[in-house]
């Protein structure tokens, strides 16, 4: 056992070294290529495919993982998947940096606009921030959905213009994208539909299950090429309030809506992604005075979510935002409109 392990840590130090030369000479030449898996002790071909079929398709992954986790999942020893994560988490460096260093890790953020110079105000003012998780919560025909359409079109725009350039991966679990309506959208910004719509990747989740199994898919795509930089989740909550009811399931419900919205988290961080959820609503029956309306899913989405919007229905067909949380800016309301062209901030702009 002794010289087995001995084994490892030379494995580990020769390909540490290697991987720092590839790293140095990758810097200088401008391009910083990340480790793989298979740089990994005692990670083959093999046992790779093993994990990428378990939806662990990068370092990052597998780095958080237990020993006895990933022995089940590649069916490797316990000291084989011990030495694998330590590796793992050198590679990665999986500590502690400075202020400066973090500071310099969020330059890598990104903006899309919703299209209303009001709302991207209120959010910061350059619109929705990658890295991070906005939910948008309100009644029906608040708002929420269209809010959510715009962004699927505005995603693909120059970055001069407000976009990423990039794809957009809808989740609908209510039946509610309309290809329709992002043609008008689109039409409206003076882009073609067409291709519009051939970057918008949607999927409809029939239960909560497929919505979770969803996710990995993601990871996958990211890794086949797929230039994606905004996930839409519309609504977050719709299955699990409808597969888990009652106080006797309240437990299990949130337990595993914490999971979901933990691996969007995840999701965000690992590929500098920006996502836009929208949920459900209830009215408080405790609520004596004042707006008996809350969202679904409690604290555990609350906590979860970086930036939270409550929209509702405003005077003379407007919609209010009011922003509820957020790191760092304060709570406020503004209004906007919808229009065919998608958000617009004055009501003479409406089509």
């Amino acid at each position: 056992m002794a010289e087995e392990d001995e084994e490892f840590e030379e494995e580990i130090e020769e390909k540490e070294e290697k991987s720092e030369k590839k790293s140095k000479s990758s810097k200088e030449k401008g391009k910083d290529k990340e480790p793989t898996l298979t740089d990994l002790p005692g990670v083959g071909p093999a046992v790779a495919a093993k994990l990428e079929s378990a939806g662990v398709f990068d370092l990052m992954s597998l780095a958080v993982m237990s020993p006895a986790e990933l022995g089940d999942v590649a069916g490797v020893s316990p000291a084989v998947a011990r030495k694998a994560i330590q590796a793992a988490r050198k590679m990665m460096d999986l500590g502690f940096v400075d202020g400066t260093e973090y500071a310099k890790k969020r330059e890598s953020v990104h903006f899309i606009t919703t299209g209303s110079k009001n709302l991207d105000e209120l959010l910061g003012g350059r619109g929705v921030e990658s890295r991070a998780i906005t939910e948008a919560f309100g009644a029906y025909g608040s708002g929420k959905t269209q809010l959510g359409l715009s962004l699927a079109v505005n995603v693909q725009l120059p970055v001069e213009k407000g976009g990423a350039e990039g794809k957009c991966v809808f989740i609908d679990t209510e039946g509610t994208f309309r290809p329709s309506r992002i043609k008008q959208i689109s039409e409206a910004l003076g882009a073609n539909p067409e291709k519009v719509l051939k970057n918008i990747l949607v999927a409809r989740a029939f239960n909560s299950d497929h919505q979770i199994l969803l996710l990995d898919r993601i990871a996958e795509m990211i890794k086949e090429g797929e230039p994606i930089k905004l996930i839409i989740v519309d609504s977050l909550t719709a299955h699990f309030r409808a597969e888990f009811s009652g106080r006797g399931q309240l437990a299990d419900r949130q337990q595993k809506l914490n999971q979901y919205i933990h691996n969007l988290m995840k999701l965000a961080e690992q590929f500098n992604l920006a996502i836009y959820v929208t949920n459900q609503v209830m009215a408080n029956p405790a609520q004596m005075f004042g707006d008996p309306t809350v969202a679904v899913g409690g604290n555990i989405v609350a906590h979860a979510s970086t930036y939270r919007i409550y929209l509702r229905r405003g005077k003379k067909d407007s919609r209010v935002a009011k922003l509820i949380d957020s790191p760092n800016l304060p709570d406020n309301e503004t209004i906007f409109y919808l229009s065919e062209g998608g958000l617009k901030d004055d009501s003479k702009e409406k089509d």
